[in-house]
């Protein structure tokens, strides 16, 4: 598709109410909320690194914990033509990863470091669109907004902080002209994986003296998991937690008694099964010593105690 045709496509689309499903809503704030033309071309926009370095500071120790995973993903999918970015909230890209090869396309394309892909900046992006509506993305070549940007595929999963905000996104970007549509999606199933493990590092690197229980089900959303004190106490939920429980996607929550939150509902009863799983292994590593389970578990007997009666598991572990 031309660059004439893709613009005109693209008006036409949103004037007539044609656009795919998953791109009318991008397609259209592009268009009408955020001012862009798609005939008038435009460069990324870069900050200086000043900035760049200031927000880094500004995340903390995050990018810190989540550059062995990005390490790990570019393992898996650099020598297939693709860059590995990591942007903050606002879309701006903070760290980036590409081969010698490759780096000359990326960086005519603005995939580098400093560069803002923010869907007010550059309109449906996966970037841009991942960040703005909080959910996983693929963004295939002609989906994108922009002309320039059309030669790209975009694969995007957002990660959220300990308190269930959003604060980055993930981004796998292809140069290869061979890249289909059905090996992106293959791609994206990656992304989402190392964005959720990204989190769940994140989650636990913020409660590190706290229980972390996890959810056995496999939540395309995110982690379910939970941060509880040696008083048994919820002292942290991560996103997908929240959601689960109803605890508001990021307010901040007064502890609250575990019990209140795992009896709520099947899903919360399979925590339940995830805790009583790891108070029986403890107890069967201790041989049925209640006072070094206790120990191995980091919390008091009268509370181990408290915990076995609850989720009626006898004296040596039986049910």
């Amino acid at each position: 598709m031309s660059r004439i045709t893709h613009a005109d496509h693209v008006i036409s689309a949103v004037e007539s109410g044609t656009v795919g499903t998953r791109l009318t809503a991008s397609w259209r704030r592009s268009l009408k909320k955020h001012g862009l033309d798609p005939f008038k071309s435009h460069s990324v926009r870069r900050f200086s690194d000043v900035e760049i370095r200031a927000r880094r500071e500004r995340l903390g120790s995050f990018m810190e914990l989540a550059s062995p995973k990005l390490d790990q993903l570019f393992q898996m999918v650099g020598n297939t033509g693709c860059s590995v970015l990591m942007t903050d909230r606002d879309g701006v890209v903070l760290d980036q990863r590409s081969k010698d090869a490759d780096t000359d396309t990326f960086q005519s394309w603005g995939l580098c470091s400093g560069a803002v892909w923010s869907e007010e900046q550059e309109g449906t992006n996966g970037i841009g669109t991942c960040l703005a509506e909080e959910r996983q993305v693929t963004i295939h070549r002609d989906e994108h907004f922009l002309p320039r940007n059309t030669l790209m595929s975009c694969m995007d999963a957002p990660i959220f902080g300990p308190d269930g905000k959003l604060i980055a996104a993930l981004d796998v970007s292809s140069c290869r002209a061979d890249q289909t549509e059905a090996y992106a999606r293959l791609i994206q199933g990656v992304v989402a994986q190392t964005a959720k493990q990204i989190e769940i590092d994140t989650f636990r690197a913020a409660f590190p003296k706290a229980r972390i229980i996890t959810a056995p089900e496999d939540r395309p959303e995110g982690a379910v998991l939970l941060a509880v004190d040696q008083d048994d106490l919820v002292i942290g939920a991560t996103r997908a937690a929240r959601r689960a429980y109803g605890l508001g996607p990021t307010v901040s929550f007064d502890p609250m008694p575990a019990s209140d939150i795992l009896g709520r509902d099947s899903t919360e009863s399979a925590l339940e099964r995830a805790e009583r799983a790891a108070l029986k292994r403890a107890i069967a590593r201790a041989g049925g010593n209640m006072s070094a389970a206790a120990r191995e578990l980091g919390i008091g007997r009268a509370t181990l105690y408290r915990r076995m009666k609850r989720l009626g598991i006898g004296e040596y572990g039986e049910n």
